[in-house]
């Protein structure tokens, strides 16, 4: 049988959001009797990185978190506390775990194909969109891209372009001496060295836990900047000289308030990351991107222009004035964080993270944050 080069939709990525967005259209008897293929240059096998997130009781992914905790603790240089994040948990997705689910589900489908292939182009050409890859090429009716480079952001100068960038080891140690049921949020403890840097830490058991390394910072490091950190901190801070590397992560996520706009086209889109959908002030994409869809999916059965769609909210200009100040003041990252946990609790701050807090939470949240730089980049914004 000849291979088909034509379908009504292609995805581009098989990351969180390709298949997230592949498995909306299947669900839906709308997109029944529709043509879909699914790109990625890589198999999607490996356990390359994890996904993390709060919510309340057992949520559309629970049958492949990995881990939970129902504790956080929150270290700074003046304040200190471990929390109780009840009726929150904090919950881990593996990677390898995502991608078996999902192609799983997508497996013996008839409407989708998935290809190994890496996309070097694509182009709208007003009627349809050609996408050209390694080794072949196909046109779409539309196409949903999560293909992210920084320079879609960094062309730009009038929004702010950070970086969250970690690097991250799994350890088993000899000594017990994670808390199993209690994951470290941020620990600022740590030298600071003119950036926002922290140590985040995810127990699997008591002597096994994800160590990570993470800085909001323009520039990332040395990869040896980050490994030689985690060394420290587990051997001076958490009194560990013993232990054992099973595996490693490393990434970095835009964080911008720039809306990748400009980018769509009539009949391309892009998605999770790519799209703008990280969230700008955290990083965290995973369950903003499953929100996303399903807004995503009803908007492309009306058949409107796919660039016309959009995302933006009160949220993003909040988010805008704090990645503003910690341009500015990169340096200070950790004196915000510690004024929020100090003045505010962690469940106010997953609600307002979550953009589902009313106007009279935003305000109570805001109270929580330095005045001074937030109202110096307010009024730098509105002049």
């Amino acid at each position: 049988m000849e291979k088909a080069t034509h379908f009504d939709y292609i995805i581009i990525g098989a990351g969180a959001a390709g298949l997230m967005l592949a498995s909306a259209f299947i669900k839906d008897d709308f997109f029944t009797n529709t043509s879909i293929l699914l790109l990625d240059r890589d198999t999607k096998r490996s356990n390359d990185r994890t996904w993390c997130f709060w919510e309340q009781g057992e949520g559309r992914f629970e049958s492949i978190v990995f881990k939970k905790w129902n504790h956080i603790y929150f270290g700074g240089e003046e304040f200190s506390k471990d929390y109780s994040i009840s009726p929150y948990q904090y919950k881990m997705v593996r990677g390898a775990d995502f991608y078996k689910a999902y192609f799983d589900e997508l497996k013996g489908k008839s409407n989708i194909t998935f290809q190994q292939e890496e996309v070097a182009q694509i182009a709208d050409m007003g009627s349809k969109v050609n996408v050209t890859t390694n080794r072949s090429s196909y046109s779409a009716s539309k196409v949903f891209s999560s293909s992210f480079d920084y320079k879609m952001a960094t062309h730009q100068k009038k929004y702010p372009v950070l970086q969250q960038h970690f690097v991250g080891w799994t350890v088993k140690t000899e000594k017990s001496i994670f808390n199993l049921d209690q994951a470290t949020y941020m620990d600022f403890s740590i030298p600071q060295k003119g950036n926002t840097r922290f140590m985040y830490i995810l127990p699997f058991s008591k002597n096994e836990a994800l160590v990570e390394y993470t800085l909001f910072s323009k520039n990332r490091l040395p990869k040896e900047a980050y490994e030689e950190a985690i060394i420290h901190y587990l051997e001076n801070d958490l009194k560990c000289d013993t232990y054992k590397i099973t595996e490693t992560e490393q990434g970095s996520i835009p964080m911008t308030s720039y809306d990748f706009s400009e980018h769509h086209t009539k009949n391309i889109r892009y998605i999770g990351t790519a799209g703008g959908w990280a969230k700008p002030s955290t990083g965290y994409t995973f369950m903003s991107t499953a929100k996303k869809i399903p807004v995503l999916v009803d908007f492309i059965k009306t058949g409107k222009p796919l660039n016309t769609l959009s995302f933006k909210n009160r949220f993003w200009f909040y988010d805008l004035l704090f990645l503003d100040v910690l341009a500015k003041h990169n340096d200070q990252g950790h004196k915000i964080f510690e004024s929020l946990f100090k003045k505010s609790t962690p469940q106010l701050i997953f609600k307002f993270l979550d953009e589902d807090t009313t106007l009279l939470e935003d305000l109570k949240f805001i109270s929580s944050c330095p005045k001074i730089p937030f109202i110096k980049a307010l009024l730098g914004r509105l002049t």
